[in-house]
């Protein structure tokens, strides 16, 4: 008899300090064999883990479950968030009998009220499975980790990269795992370590950066003969909720020793260094001087409207430095630019108004009105769309209305892509898929903290990450935390240090 072992997927990274609610409407969904089918070929953790099951020497049968995955953005409104755990937790009573389970989570969900829904999806999923069944589970190394979430699975398998680039071989990594749980060759033993500590900045990425060191630590723990799974969960800044803190997470065959000395050096290496966790930012007067000066590609990352961290979308914040119209900066931007915003009002106009159109309309702030005051511009309309696109992952993506508008100054002009529905501004796709060339523009601004320099260090002549406002500015002074535990670094002084497994 093959081994019946269920997928299944539920992802959405929150902000807290978002205003705009995501509803049920804004989760997109596959079910049963339409969710293999979507996956299989992709560059994501589902693909990975159907490659490495067809691969096994034990017949496998993959069980799709259910899969509903959103764009980042603010909490998801309670009784939305409800239907959806519901239907998930459905979904797994219907699926038959099981050999095993991997459910492939984000980590940093939140609710208005709920701050844990991972850990409450695991308990129901838990109550439905029963005790013992295996059960493994791939998180985002932003995830929040929490203890109820390590109550109900044998192992976590989280992300090795930043920008992440390892979604296929964590669904590999984890699909070993559960295989070598289910064939009970394996017996898990955890070590956790908890860090309050908020982290942000180059140090981590994890080509260059000291995170990495951490990271390869952990890389060096799982090739080893004892190892299952290990990695460093660093959290979402930005999903203000109980449980955020970073964590070293380090499970292995049956050797609890091990565990604990791998988590508690990496735990002890990250908390020593603390301190160069913090990100670096440039003021906006001061982004647009390095620009003028820049020949070729400036990329700007404006993270603190960035739509992969949970931000409303909708800042017009660098817009208006690019056109002269900041109180911000006094340096005139020369040259041509190319943004994003989520407008749904805009957008809506350009496409009834269609290309070639000139419009005078308001742009920003329709989705975050407390930090962004709507701008008055002129613009022609280049071009309109339906939106459907799809990521360089190979997952579709639908934006709603979607025009191209184009903003002339006089030293140059920026095309904005306006879109109904928030997206990702990470890779060059979202851009190209509407006909935009970034390599044909002078500054280039991505809603990003990091995850696009994937794609733009190869073309970029100068990344600036500027310092502007935002619902996941990467100054976490900035923002009103109000639920997270304290003291935590970098918020509070002298923080006590944490407990260390000796």
């Amino acid at each position: 008899m093959p081994l019946r072992i269920l997928i299944a997927e539920l992802k959405q990274e929150t902000s807290s300090f978002n205003p705009t609610l995501t509803r049920y409407d804004d989760f997109h969904q596959a079910h049963g064999e339409q969710l293999l089918e979507a996956r299989r070929g992709t560059d994501t953790e589902i693909a990975g883990a159907l490659d490495v099951f067809h691969e096994s020497e034990a017949e496998v049968e993959p069980v799709g479950g259910m899969a509903a995955w959103a764009v980042s953005g603010g909490p998801i409104h309670d009784g939305d968030l409800d239907r959806l755990i519901d239907e998930f937790t459905r979904s797994v009573a219907d699926s038959g009998d099981l050999d095993a389970v991997y459910f492939c989570l984000h980590g940093a969900m939140a609710g208005q009220q709920e701050g844990d829904p991972e850990g409450r999806v695991l308990q129901r999923a838990r109550e439905v499975l029963g005790p013992d069944l295996p059960l493994v589970v791939s998180l985002d190394l932003h995830g929040i980790f929490t203890t109820r979430m390590q109550q109900h699975a044998q192992a976590f398998v989280p992300f090795h990269t930043y920008p992440h680039v390892d979604q296929y071989t964590t669904g590999r990594r984890a699909a070993d795992t559960l295989l070598k749980l289910v064939s009970s060759q394996a017996q898990p033993t955890t070590c956790r370590v908890p860090l309050p500590m908020l982290v942000r900045g180059d140090e981590l990425l994890t080509e260059t950066g000291l995170f990495g060191d951490a990271i390869r630590m952990c890389q060096d723990l799982e090739d080893s003969e004892a190892g299952l799974a290990a990695g460093v969960l660093i959290g979402n800044p930005f999903t203000d909720v109980p449980g955020l803190r970073s964590w070293v997470e380090v499970t292995t065959d049956n050797d609890l020793a091990t565990a604990r000395d791998v988590a508690s050096r990496v735990a002890r290496f990250m908390w020593d260094r603390r301190d160069r966790l913090e990100a670096e930012l440039v003021s906006l007067d001061a982004a647009l001087q390095i620009a003028n000066s820049t020949e070729g590609l400036c990329v700007f990352s404006d993270a603190a409207d960035a739509t992969a961290s949970g931000a409303s979308g909708d800042s017009n914040a660098i817009l208006a430095g690019l056109l002269g119209r900041s109180t911000q900066a006094t340096t005139s931007f020369v040259g041509t630019a190319l943004l994003s915003v989520v407008d749904a009002p805009a957008a809506r106009a350009a496409c009834t108004a269609g290309a070639g159109s000139s419009l005078e309309l308001q742009l920003g702030g329709t989705r975050d009105p407390g930090r962004f005051v709507p701008l008055d511009v002129e613009a022609t309309v280049i071009s309109t769309h339906d939106g459907h696109f799809t990521y360089e992952s190979g997952k579709p993506e639908t934006a709603g209305d979607t025009a191209v508008l184009r903003i002339s100054s006089p030293t140059g002009h920026v095309d904005v892509l306006v879109t109904q529905r928030s997206v990702y501004v990470v890779g060059r796709a979202v851009f190209t898929a509407h006909g935009l060339d970034p390599t044909r523009y002078d500054v280039v601004v991505a809603k990003s903290p990091n995850g696009f320099r994937t794609h733009y260090e190869s073309i970029a002549a100068a990344i600036v990450p500027v310092d502007v406002p935002g619902s996941t500015s990467a100054n976490l002074h900035s923002l009103p935390f109000s639920r997270c535990p304290r003291p935590i670094f970098p918020l509070d002084p002298n923080v006590p240090e944490p407990d260390f497994p000796a």
